[in-house]
């Protein structure tokens, strides 16, 4: 029997897989054209990109999505811009506080002031091209907003009603936004405190983070000294998490910009520091407790002593702006090397001598945080400052304020006075008669997440990064200087983070 041939019928061949075989087979659409009748195929059609109006159309509808999911941020994201929209229509072109027009002074006269680091001035130089404070309460209206989103993303493994609330305390407190649109440095020091801690909590973490770390502590205490003991507050946390090598680079991230400027102070004064107000700070503190009885001060300490009983003496800053208290009488400025260094020495002395009155007085003045009114202190004329005004400020009345005033005027170039437009501002008066964080939420704010961990058990401490930041910003001031209503705020979104951060332990990760 003969085998079958390709030629014959039912024969089959096996192609070899080869470059050539697959040249000689025939081509499946040549065959349907040589078959009669058969339809020519369609020409194929190159690709085209997408077009512009494609793309965009896309990300459009990405971002709607985005905004469903988040509604709730979104909404109260918005409000927080509108109100900020209004305080600017309505407080043009911006608030003054007396410290001010100090750091408007070293924008111009670039040296370090003896009772504020420069970072603020920093600040207000790099937007001085703009020749424009309504544009620098504009910056800072941004930050305020933009703390909020940092707060939001931080906790983004909490319940959505959660991490919306942590925000709302800085998108809504009517006594955030006039602080923001205040020519102070705490905003600034707010957002640049909120932006390290928010990456000192990232699960990943580079040389880069940490450096970013490290800078954005170093900007924070050049902007305010109260920085200082943040930096070894994440260092710790570093240690914690067993990142030995990335603890040393966010210390020398931190420390090389501030000694730099120790060392631009030293040049300055021949002193060493970052100011030269220490000692007299520490001394206006003590003077609430100190009792000359006790301490028996050598003679050349005991000109700072005031005979009146301590429960009958003035605020603490009295000490220190008051032409009528004993460091303020001596020969010299007030900041003088020998006069900080001998209220320095009064108030170790005090502090020694009297241990549990100095515990009992930082007690008494951060109780001034957790109230739930607001009480006017320190004074009439500070505490008008936080409020929105109903007319127009007058001029400065000091003479270094004066001075920065006529310097303001030429940052400005033209008239710096606040004008009050209506009706905006007395919506924004009527609506700060309300809206506000009152201090006993704040401390139950602070109590929750360690009461937490007490009843849960859980060994999650991502929370106590903010925390501790948060409680540090209240008592360090208590401790070392005075109570005051601005130097609670930048504490407020830490808080809450905290408290966000402390309610996601029992949530899987998303």
């Amino acid at each position: 029997m003969k085998e079958a041939t390709p030629d014959q019928p039912g024969a089959t061949e096996e192609a070899p897989d080869t470059p050539e075989a697959a040249h000689r087979r025939p081509d499946a659409s040549r065959q349907a054209q040589d078959r009669p009748g058969a339809a020519a195929p369609a020409p194929e059609r190159p690709e085209q990109p997408e077009k512009p109006g494609i793309e965009r159309a896309a990300v459009l509808g990405r971002a709607v999505r985005a905004a469903k999911r988040h509604r709730w941020f979104v909404g109260l994201f918005a409000a927080g811009a509108v109100l900020r929209l209004l305080t600017m229509l309505g407080f043009r072109p911006a608030l003054w506080f007396p410290d001010s027009y100090t750091y408007i002074v070293t924008v111009f006269r670039p040296r370090p002031d003896l009772v504020r680091p420069a970072g603020y001035s920093m600040f207000l130089k790099l937007l001085e091209p703009f020749h424009s404070f309504a544009a620098v309460t504009a910056v800072q209206h941004l930050m305020g907003l933009a703390v909020a989103a940092m707060i939001y993303l931080a906790a983004r493994r909490a319940r959505p009603w959660i991490r919306t609330l942590a925000t709302a305390p800085v998108l809504l407190d009517a006594y955030q936004i006039e602080l923001e649109h205040l020519l102070v440095s705490d905003t600034l020091f707010m957002f640049l405190v909120t932006a390290a801690v928010v990456l000192a909590i990232r699960d990943r973490m580079t040389w880069r983070t940490a450096t970013a770390i490290g800078l954005l502590l170093a900007a924070a205490t050049l902007t305010r000294t109260i920085g200082q003991p943040l930096v070894v507050l994440l260092a710790c946390w570093f240690l914690i998490r067993g990142r030995l090598a990335l603890t040393g680079v966010l210390l020398a991230a931190a420390l090389v910009p501030v000694m730099a400027y120790m060392g631009w102070f030293y040049a300055t004064y021949d002193r060493a520091g970052l100011v030269g107000a220490n000692g007299v700070f520490l001394y206006a503190r003590a003077q609430s407790f100190a009792d000359c009885q006790k301490m028996d001060p050598p003679p050349d300490l005991r000109v700072l002593c005031d005979p009146r009983p301590p429960d009958r003496r003035p605020p603490s800053q009295e000490y220190i702006w008051s032409q009528d208290t004993p460091l303020v009488r001596l020969p010299g400025i007030t900041f003088s090397r020998a006069n900080d260094a001998l209220a320095g020495r009064f108030a170790l002395l005090a502090i020694r001598s009297q241990p549990l009155d100095y515990a009992a007085s930082i007690a008494s003045e951060l109780a001034r945080t957790f109230t739930w009114g607001r009480p006017v202190y320190p004074d009439q004329e500070i505490y008008d400052y936080y409020e929105f005004p109903s007319r127009e400020p007058g001029p400065p009345g000091r003479h270094a304020a004066q001075l920065g005033a006529e310097l303001a005027e030429r940052y400005e170039g033209g008239p710096i006075a606040t004008r009050v437009v209506e009706p905006y501002a007395g919506w924004l008066r009527a609506y700060q008669d309300v809206a506000r964080l009152p201090g006993t939420l704040l401390l139950l704010v602070l109590l929750v997440p360690p009461a937490l961990s007490v009843i849960r058990r859980r060994p999650e401490l991502e929370w106590l990064v903010p925390w501790s930041t948060a409680v540090a910003l209240l008592v360090v001031p208590a401790a070392v200087a005075e109570f005051d209503y601005r130097y609670v705020l930048p504490a407020v979104p830490l808080a809450c983070l905290a408290l966000a951060l402390r309610s996601r332990s029992d949530l899987p990760k998303q």
